[in-house]
């Protein structure tokens, strides 16, 4: 192609170009635009063409007022201009962020013809980075203890519980229904305990069969069974030293209690195929979400194990209990959901908190989970609303105004008396106090301003 031929394609090439391009004169007149361009700034060619840049009103630009007027602007003095997070302002008044690069041009005797410049905008981009640092900064309120949400009465006596839990070595078992957040709290319990530097390491007894559990708990030797072509440690020596789950644990086999009986008694397992003894360290967090007494009295239980592994029972009350912790909830889904969504809705609206706090959620905070990522898909913008919930809650009928008014009261009641009975049990130490309730120190300082509790009273 010619050099003939290219100038005459090239203003179709520009407006091609997905990044808003200006070309501007020595004075700062602009002289030309493309189409990506007006798009960005709602300025069309025959509106801007002729005017002075600054009619843009970009935060970037510098200006040097010089007595000889050289160098107005300060990127002609410096040739160019890279990556430069900046603003502009619209023909409508409306603020676009934008990515931009400039260059002078020069003719063959090197004297500045003018300038180009290209814009990306990123007013999206900006708009995300701001909720995650929303989002950073809420992962760091005073209502989390180690990622859990709570500051109902009940929560708090769960976090209290966990804090007593981590400093022993002895055996815990979460009980909880179904979505209750069992796992977040024995990873909690490891955490906040000794053992946060060593491994964690989780097995789910529900996932495998008797003899594959076996082998995925203690190991196995070459040759113990077909298809054991090498040795491989089990989970529990890969957890010395550390914690190890054993989540739905009401559904061990009965020969595999016994086995984790001698685990708990001697701190020894065995791997299939072996008989030689392997010390591990290893304190067992457990959860479930049955009954245990009913299993040992339907014989599907051993009652010396339940009364090895129950030593530190951590109850974790179902949502509809602490409806109180639905706002919080709902607030920090929302956020999390909001962050890997491309839309951008405003929030919840105070009709669809309603019907969230009537629901009695069978499936806890993971189908409250659910119910928002189901509502990010029906809501198209704006507020989600109870159209846009789930069909079994969108139909829940509010029990009245009382339960939402009284949240809001009753928060601030809750975590200002929980911040004492640390600070208390910490002798007004707040390093002390931020450990006990599992937030930052600089959170337990926010608090104590905005409640006004004064130590040493």
């Amino acid at each position: 192609m010619s050099d003939v031929d290219l100038n005459y394609y090239w203003k179709s090439v520009v407006d091609t170009i997905q990044d808003g391009v200006m070309v501007v004169s020595p004075e700062g007149v602009v002289i030309s635009v493309n189409r990506a361009f007006e798009e960005i700034t709602g300025y069309r060619r025959n509106e801007i063409v002729g005017n002075r840049c600054s009619t843009l009103n970009c935060t970037s630009c510098e200006f040097a007022r010089q007595k000889d007027g050289c160098h107005w602007c300060l990127m002609f003095k410096r040739g160019h201009l890279k990556k430069q997070r900046c603003s502009i302002t619209r023909k409508d008044g409306r603020q676009v962020h934008i990515l931009k690069n400039a260059s002078v041009l020069r003719d063959d005797s090197g004297t500045v013809t003018g300038a180009v410049e290209t814009m990306t905008d990123i007013t999206d981009l900006v708009a995300k980075e701001t909720q995650i640092e929303s989002f950073k900064r809420e992962l760091d309120a005073e209502d989390r203890f180690y990622g859990m949400i709570g500051a109902s009465a009940s929560m708090q006596r769960v976090f209290e519980l966990i804090a007593n839990a981590a400093r022993s070595d002895a055996p815990v078992i979460v009980y909880g229904e179904s979505g209750t957040g069992k796992e977040m709290v024995a990873r909690a319990i490891h955490e906040a305990g000794g053992r946060s530097g060593q491994p964690y390491v989780k097995v789910n007894c529900a996932a495998l069969n008797e003899s594959l559990l076996e082998s995925e708990l203690f190991g196995h030797v070459k040759g113990a069974y077909t298809g054991a072509h090498r040795n491989r440690e089990g989970r529990f020596e890969a957890a010395n030293g550390g914690d190890i789950f054993l989540d739905e644990i009401g559904d061990l086999p009965l020969s595999t209690q016994v086995k984790l009986l001698r685990v708990i008694e001697e701190k020894v397992v065995e791997r299939v195929g072996d008989s030689r003894p392997i010390s591990v360290n290893v304190r067992i967090i457990s959860a479930t979400n049955r009954n245990l007494p009913e299993l040992i009295a339907g014989g599907s239980f051993r009652e010396d194990f339940y009364y090895r592994i129950n030593v530190i029972p951590v109850h974790i009350p179902p949502l509809r209990e602490r409806v109180e912790d639905i706002p919080l909830l709902a607030r920090s889904f929302f956020n999390r959901i909001l962050l890997k969504s491309d839309k951008t809705l405003d929030g919840i609206s105070k009709t669809a908190m309603d019907r969230l706090i009537a629901y009695p959620w069978p499936g806890n905070a993971r189908e409250l989970k659910s119910a928002f990522e189901y509502a990010f898909v029906s809501c198209p913008k704006g507020m989600i609303g109870p159209d846009h919930l789930p069909p079994q809650i969108s139909n829940a009928i509010p029990k009245g105004g009382e339960v939402s008014c009284a949240l809001e009261t009753n928060l601030d009641d809750v975590k200002r008396n929980r911040l004492i009975d640390a600070l208390t049990r910490a002798n007004g130490n707040r390093s002390q106090a931020a450990r006990l309730l599992g937030i930052s120190r600089t959170s337990v300082w926010k608090q104590i301003k905005k409640y006004g509790i004064e130590l040493g009273s």
